[in-house]
């Protein structure tokens, strides 16, 4: 079967890369650098039906759609029973880690975990000399949400579970208040609108300037969602802001 052909040329293909500068905190270097626009993640749907609309593909949407699902469903079981499968553009394997002390040792869990691991391949690669990058200036330094973890989906930037853990990281992100103003605080804002908004009420173990931990409240309304902080912290522990400041995420989350 003879293999598709991957030549690509400039006037062929152009990507678009987005991105904003930030300062940088590490001693070698230059003054900042720089990090890719947060984007939505995409759900197979959602490929499925870009796939549709942007090229000339004339295959059934819902048979595309069905047929993706079924072919993830099989890869994940072929690498969880210890092929590797090459896709084209990357392969994916599992990974044994830690060390045996004999022949005879049996794994263990916790001293020997399991881990998936993604190989990019040539393909994928050759693909970078035609992406374009575009700075869109730099990124706001009153603080920044730079991701957004859902502890029961494990994705990140994409999905939201009522009532389960959740982490966000980012820039100047720690919620606190000078005790007198009660708008400060983590919030899930409907994108379409604002007036829908849930307040997160309870934080696990961290709510530090570059990362907030805790229980995402239940959530009643199907829609996507932006986070939004409210926060006075200034940068210093010993000082609050005059007024809070809000710090909006530039991805939006759809719930699970």
């Amino acid at each position: 079967m003879k293999e598709e052909s991957t030549s690509v040329t400039e006037q062929d293909t152009l990507y678009d890369l987005r991105a904003k500068l930030y300062h940088n905190t590490l001693k070698a270097g230059g003054k900042f650098i720089a990090r890719t626009n947060s984007r939505r993640s995409l759900s197979i749907e959602e490929v499925c039906m870009k796939l549709k609309r942007r090229s000339t593909y004339d295959g059934e949407y819902d048979t595309t759609v069905k047929a993706v699902k079924a072919y993830f469903r099989e890869l994940v079981y072929q690498v969880c029973n210890g092929r590797m499968v090459n896709t084209g553009y990357f392969s994916v394997y599992a990974n044994i880690g830690g060390t045996f002390n004999s022949q005879r040792d049996i794994h263990d869990r916790e001293k020997n975990p399991i881990s998936f691991r993604v190989r990019f391949l040539a393909r994928m690669n050759r693909l970078i000399q035609f992406i374009k990058v575009e700075i869109e200036g730099l990124a706001d330094t009153n603080g920044f949400i730079d991701e957004f973890f859902d502890g029961h989906t494990e994705s990140t930037n994409d999905t939201i579970s009522g009532n389960d853990v959740f982490s966000i990281t980012g820039e100047k992100i720690k919620v606190v208040s000078d005790g007198e103003n009660t708008d400060c605080g983590v919030f899930f804002v409907k994108s379409d609108d604002p007036s829908v908004r849930f307040k997160v009420n309870r934080y696990l173990i961290e709510n530090t300037s570059t990362k907030i931990h805790g229980v995402t409240p239940m959530l009643i309304a199907p829609a996507s969602y932006r986070i939004e902080i409210v926060t006075q912290f200034s940068g210093s522990s010993n000082s609050f802001l005059k007024q809070p400041r809000t710090i909006v995420s530039d991805f939006e989350l759809t719930i699970e």
